[in-house]
């Protein structure tokens, strides 16, 4: 079956944390606070995906006719974006991808539009093209989408990384993305080939339950599983955390989990099934999460994926 029709992509994944760096092998684009997802376009509509292969029109029904936009059938490979001042807001976006009801999201849509920035294509016309290097592709995604506010193609510098990241920081970014001029396109695989330089670090944990506190303080507890699938508890935070957050995702109530010493000194603890967020810190030299800030809930990535890879 035509990959277009099966739609079901993983998109290429980005490697590790890097310091900033120069490279004349290298291109270095704005890392987008947003969320990342596919676009299906043909001559008479588009299917937006995101990574758990979720449609997302019905949510963002703005972008529902940015295929006027692509001259030939194609596949996109770029980030859902929400901008607030002119910089991209996550918490909007994804208030936003919780809204069910259609009046509340013309609503949001009235208010702050979202858009797509494409920064990849997989597909044109009728073939794959991810056997072509980066630099090709980029050569091609030009020349198929005419932009306007609902669609943007990304932009990049050449060789200049630390100036781009600089810059970046400056307005308070998220960071850059180094990616090897000659880079084919993988699916569904971490690679060196692309890499994330961000001036602050976050991470994705397993959130098992949270902590009630004082002044309507809620602390949660998280955690990553080992390679032998056993859950290990490695942090908490509670800045930026709200239980209306965490209310909003429909979290399931549980039990004690276990009744083993690990969960000993959580006695008044709320426990829950397992669900994925991601927490933002400064980097140390030591894993500590120093100033930790809850960011976000993240539903396009399981429980199991958060695994703790000890150095």
């Amino acid at each position: 079956m035509d990959i277009f029709d099966y739609k079901g992509i993983k998109p290429m994944l980005i490697s590790e944390q890097v310091e900033p760096f120069d490279n004349p092998d290298y291109i270095f684009e704005l890392k987008l606070d947003g969320l990342r997802c596919i676009a299906y376009c043909d001559e008479n509509s588009v299917d937006l995906r995101n990574k758990r292969n979720i449609k997302l029109l019905p949510r963002f029904p703005e972008l529902s006719q940015i295929y006027q936009c692509c001259n030939k059938k194609c596949i996109l490979d770029g980030e859902l974006n929400i901008l607030v001042h002119g910089k991209p807001d996550f918490y909007e976006l994804q208030r936003r991808s919780l809204l069910s009801d259609p009046f509340k999201i013309r609503l949001a849509l009235s208010k702050y539009p979202a858009n797509f920035a494409a920064y990849d294509i997989i597909y044109y016309k009728d073939r794959l093209v991810t056997s072509l290097s980066l630099m090709e592709r980029k050569k091609l995604l030009s020349e198929i989408i005419a932009e306007n506010d609902k669609i943007a193609i990304s932009r990049y510098i050449e060789k200049d990384g630390k100036t781009l990241f600089e810059l970046a920081k400056q307005q308070k970014l998220e960071g850059v993305v180094a990616k090897k001029k000659n880079s084919i396109y993988t699916f569904d695989k971490r690679t060196k080939d692309w890499c994330k330089i961000k001036w602050l670090k976050d991470d994705d944990f397993v959130c098992i339950g949270y902590i009630p506190k004082q002044n309507h303080m809620t602390s949660l507890i998280l955690g990553k599983y080992d390679m032998n699938h056993n859950f290990i508890i490695m942090t908490h935070v509670t800045l930026g955390v709200s239980l209306s957050k965490l209310q909003q995702h429909n979290i399931v109530y549980l039990d004690r989990p276990r009744n083993t010493p690990i969960y000993a000194e959580y006695n008044n603890a709320v426990w829950i099934k397992p669900i994925v967020c991601t927490i933002q810190y400064m980097p140390s030299e030591n894993i500590n999460y120093r100033q930790a800030v809850f960011k976000c809930i993240r539903d396009d990535k399981l429980p199991f994926e958060c695994v703790w890879l000890q150095e």
